[in-house]
């Protein structure tokens, strides 16, 4: 099993699933109400077709929100990740995870406080991720700070602007054995996961719909 990032959740849903969907939903306008935020509500049709995007499993995402607590510590980007060594145990990421969002708010928030399997990001410009057990995964990111942040990773990165997140150069520097000599190539999965939610974000900003992490 593995994360799949999905814009335009409803629009392939069956029956049973929909129902669910729109159940999360009806709880995102919910928070969104209490927390003062803009209403929302998904779009019953998209411009195109609903688009998927993958996150190198649970372990990319964790790999690319390791450089982002390192970044935001004033750090430069840590070495890659050596063989056998889990991202999620680096002890930086590991003190960020133990702790709620900061106020005010770190620079890659809605990044690396989310659930690395389930929940959403909204098109609404939170200051804050809504950390609440009514929401889906228990937090709830907005794609418009998501957006930014990975395009500041993706600076940071050094990846090329206009490369396709589906391309041949990019999976072949994510799944390497050994990393790029340079660039960023040296954190293909790093960049890979980068720019899968940079596109996702994107397209969530443009459509008004929501990115479901199933």
């Amino acid at each position: 099993m593995g994360l799949n990032v999905v814009v335009g959740v409803l629009a392939d849903a069956e029956d049973e699933y929909a129902d669910m969907v729109r159940a999360d939903f009806a709880a995102i306008g919910a928070l969104l109400e209490r927390a003062g935020a803009r209403p929302w509500r998904e779009p019953d049709a998209l411009a195109g077709e609903p688009a998927e995007f993958e996150s190198w499993g649970y372990s990319g995402l964790h790999a690319l929100r390791r450089l982002a607590v390192h970044l935001a510590a004033g750090e430069q980007l840590p070495p890659p990740l050596e063989e056998h060594h889990r991202a999620s145990a680096d002890p930086l990421l590991e003190a960020v995870y133990e702790a709620l969002p900061t106020a005010p708010p770190g620079p890659f928030d809605h990044l690396v406080h989310h659930s690395d399997c389930e929940g959403y990001y909204v098109p609404v410009d939170l200051d804050h991720v809504i950390c609440d057990e009514r929401a889906p995964g228990g937090y709830l990111g907005s794609s418009v700070r998501l957006l930014a942040e990975t395009r500041r990773l993706a600076g940071a990165l050094g990846l090329p602007e206009g490369l396709d997140p589906h391309s041949e150069e990019l999976f072949e520097a994510a799944d390497a054995e050994e990393p790029g000599a340079a660039g960023w190539q040296r954190y293909g999965v790093e960049s890979y996961v980068c720019l899968q939610l940079l596109r996702a974000a994107e397209l969530s900003v443009a459509n008004g719909a929501a990115i479901a992490f199933t």
